[in-house]
């Protein structure tokens, strides 16, 4: 896939091991919590919940925090802020085009702290929907082929109706209209095909050239809204 995320993105060194776990745990927790408050808290009936319970499953998320963050979705916990997704918008050194999606219980803070990253590094940010029109929302899935060769899983997602596939290295990258992630998803399972991981992204329409030094400024950048707990996904059009 095009662009960055924070699931695909920035690898710290093992010192930092630690607090990136804690960072992780509390992003996926509002994942969780976001599925859970748009659908309820039933994930046999919420898609979407099914979804973010594979993702903290996948990042060794305890049963226990999980539970915490459904039913802080589903209004359970009182006395705990409800959480918002966001998706900010800015323009990088270099011209690239970012979304920044968050998830939030406190927006002015969240776009204060972005803002402050985002012109420390030369950028700026945008209004709403500037960039709608460069970016394209889809599912997608990944799958690392263990039973079958690579060939005969990219051909078994392609009749169950994939719009794309490609490979980045051993992964096999499936990319779905939104409206079909669903059925794809269940259809490979139901083959026996083990799926790594999947969500709605966003992808770029046309891609951009960056210079060797721009890409490098832009990784920092990167990196540092990564670290920042609310900051859920960061796509681009390069």
């Amino acid at each position: 896939m095009s662009g960055h995320s924070h699931w695909a993105g920035i690898k710290h060194k093992k010192a930092a091991a630690d607090a990136k776990r804690a960072n992780i745990f509390t992003k996926v927790a509002r994942l969780v919590t976001l599925a859970a408050r748009e659908g309820g808290g039933d994930p046999a009936t919420n898609f979407k919940l099914r979804l973010a319970i594979d993702q903290a499953r996948s990042v060794n998320m305890p049963n226990v925090n999980i539970e915490r963050a459904i039913k802080r979705g589903t209004g359970e916990l009182k006395d705990t802020a409800a959480i918002e997704e966001v998706i900010y918008e800015a323009l990088a050194p270099g011209n690239i085009a970012m979304l920044i999606k968050t998830a939030t219980d406190n927006k002015n803070r969240t776009l204060n702290e972005i803002r402050n990253i985002i012109e420390k590094s030369g950028g700026k940010m945008v209004p709403a929907d500037s960039f709608n029109h460069l970016f394209k929302q889809v599912g997608v899935i990944y799958i690392t082929p263990k039973t079958r060769t690579a060939s005969e899983v990219e051909l078994e997602a392609i009749d169950a109706g994939a719009l794309d596939t490609s490979f980045q290295g051993e992964i096999l990258q499936v990319i779905t209209e939104v409206k079909d992630l669903k059925k794809i998803k269940e259809n490979l399972e139901a083959k026996g095909i083990e799926i790594d991981s999947a969500g709605l992204v966003f992808i770029p329409l046309s891609s951009l050239e960056i210079d060797a030094a721009t890409k490098i400024d832009y990784e920092k950048l990167l990196e540092k809204l990564d670290e920042l707990d609310d900051v859920q996904e960061i796509y681009d059009n390069l």
